[in-house]
């Protein structure tokens, strides 16, 4: 029996319990489904969390080519980007990236969710984005993220 008490439970990253997660990205909305994904990377879906610690989950995304937009974004929103060099602004726009690299789009807007400190970097790698419905990651048996209907 758990009695109430004010202390707070320290917990350390050897009690870090991580799962795999399997997510099908055909059809979900861009933003929706990057904000649901960053949390998970971020741990802070589960009872334990600590912001010191990688106690976020690994997901899986699977058809990542077939993330949707809604809107005009498709063909008029602006990635921003800098090459380091004079005059080195690029821009791109998701049309273009999406004939380059078809999973980028969900990458990039999970990852700039995620925080911008070393924690949100070692967060980044439990995500891995796939092309298609195939992926290397059946060994560690991932479960099916229960995703929340966001057709509107």
């Amino acid at each position: 029996m758990d009695v109430l008490s004010n202390r707070t439970e320290v917990f350390n990253a050897n009690e870090v319990d991580r799962l795999w997660w399997v997510v099908d990205a055909r059809d979900r909305i861009l933003g929706r489904l990057a904000s649901q994904l960053a949390t998970i990377l971020m741990g802070k879906h589960k009872p334990k969390y600590a912001s010191n610690l990688l106690c976020g989950d690994h997901v899986v995304v699977v058809n990542a080519e077939r993330v949707r937009l809604t809107g005009k974004k498709f063909r008029e929103k602006r990635y921003i980007r800098h090459t380091g060099y004079p005059g080195g602004q690029r821009e791109d726009t998701p049309y273009t990236l999406y004939k380059r690299v078809p999973h980028r789009i969900l990458e990039q807007a999970v990852r700039r969710m995620l925080p911008k400190t070393r924690m949100g970097r070692k967060q980044y790698t439990l995500l891995h984005v796939y092309v298609g419905d195939k992926h290397p990651h059946e060994a560690q048996n991932p479960q099916t993220l229960p995703v929340h209907d966001d057709r509107s």
